[in-house]
């Protein structure tokens, strides 16, 4: 395996690509008994439109988190199961753009590692197993639905969106996942969980060769086709410019949202990542001028906050809570964006915001979870995620009034409010 150092961060990250396709990459830390293992591939919930043999093929919304569920069925019995049974801390997730399985444990690494690899690279569904699922998953969605913060989040994202894909739900609809079959979960596991589609990270106290030997004996020799995605062409107006819902809730809810340019894959990504970040935490973040402001007006409270967000051909800035008056709320962000577009950032708070930002990236190697998902994102949005330190040296004052100017602007905005029902 090939070493790739990173002296300024103390990191060395062992890097091969199989025959098969499948990536791998192993950060060792022999100071540590703990392993973490995360095996993903780049299928999540907006990859409901893909070619294949050829064709266009529309699957229900939904399908790439339905499929999660299901793969931990084996005819061994259950791989959760069996892993807990063996020590490890086992569990599994589906986000926009991908579906990673993880463990960590202390002992028995390698033979649960045997277990992650096998059981996601090879399916086991009945149509009657499919059938049961659909309740339990119906029943997740339900409760999802009937909770206003999820929402607030997906109306505001379907204000920003007419059609791109960053608009579907990751666990779909009641509706949706009805349609979905034992044969529909194959064809989607054929698709998308072939080795040249995924990647394999681990980090920890291993052996980097013995980790790669293992996944060459475990996983299919053939790594499968590219599948070309359809995320749709997303017009740069905003769809709905307010949406407003009545739910039981003690006080109003809301979330303004910025339609931002997309990025194409690349370093860019990394970039766009950092610099949007940064914006949030100069625009509206604990310490920036606005939310001090704000807050000792009594507009917002401390559930106030924002992020920002990079999808496949979609990205989005966005900042909420609870308010009695989010109009002037949203209004104000908008104000204080085009203040810092004309007059600048302070520069004392610009540097002390960036220090703290990359502090935080910093501290974010501590954790494993952390640094295996980073190196999942970064591979496959085309970028490293370890080189952030040469990212924040790049990145100035004018680089963020640039990204406000072109991003959060009235235009591309929208209100997405929960009030309280009437009595």
């Amino acid at each position: 395996m090939k070493p790739i150092s990173y002296a300024s961060l103390g990191e060395t990250v062992y890097c091969e690509t199989l025959p098969n396709g499948l990536e791998i990459r192993v950060v060792p830390k022999p100071e540590h008994a703990k392993k973490y293992a995360f095996f993903a591939t780049r299928y999540g919930g907006m990859d409901t439109r893909f070619q294949w043999n050829g064709k266009w093929l529309d699957t229900p919304a939904g399908i790439a988190h339905y499929l999660e569920h299901k793969m931990f069925d084996t005819k061994e019995g259950n791989a959760l199961q069996r892993l807990a049974k063996n020590g490890a801390e086992p569990n599994a997730f589906t986000s926009n753009a991908m579906t990673g399985y993880y463990f960590d444990s202390t002992d028995h690494f390698e033979e649960n590692l045997e277990i992650l690899l096998s059981f996601v690279s090879v399916p086991y569904f009945t149509e009657e197993s499919v059938a049961k699922e659909q309740g339990i998953i119906g029943q997740e969605i339900r409760m999802i639905e009937d909770n206003p913060d999820w929402q607030i989040y997906v109306r505001m994202v379907r204000a920003l969106y007419s059609v791109a894909a960053a608009r579907t739900s990751i666990a779909g609809t009641v509706e949706s996942i009805s349609h979905i079959t034992a044969e529909t979960l194959y064809d989607c596991h054929k698709a998308f969980y072939t080795p040249s589609n995924m990647i394999l990270t681990v980090v920890g106290g291993v052996d980097p060769a013995r980790v790669a030997d293992l996944a060459r004996r475990i996983l299919p020799k053939e790594g499968g086709p590219v599948i070309p995605r359809d995320y749709g062409q997303e017009p740069e107006a905003v769809p709905e410019r307010e949406t407003r819902l009545a739910m039981e809730v003690s006080s109003p809810q809301f979330l303004t949202g910025f339609k931002c340019r997309p990025v194409p894959q690349g370093e860019e990504q990394l970039r766009a990542m950092v610099l949007g970040d940064l914006a949030c935490d100069l625009l509206f973040g604990e310490s920036s001028p606005l939310y001090q402001r704000l807050y000792s007006q009594g507009l917002i409270n401390s559930s106030f906050g924002g992020d920002f967000e990079l999808l496949p051909g979609a990205a989005y800035l966005y900042a909420g809570g609870e308010s009695k008056e989010p109009r002037t709320v949203a209004a104000e962000i908008q104000k204080e964006a085009d203040r810092l577009v004309r007059e600048g950032v302070d520069a004392d708070f610009f540097q002390r915001t960036l220090r703290a930002n990359f502090g935080s990236n910093l501290r974010g190697l501590n954790s494993f979870e952390n640094i295996a998902v980073s190196l999942t994102e970064g591979y496959f949005g085309g970028f490293d995620p370890f080189r952030f330190p040469q990212v924040f040296d790049s990145i100035t004052q004018e680089d963020v009034q640039c990204f406000l100017r072109d991003n959060v602007t009235e235009e591309r905005s929208v209100l997405s409010e929960i009030v309280p029902k009437e009595v």
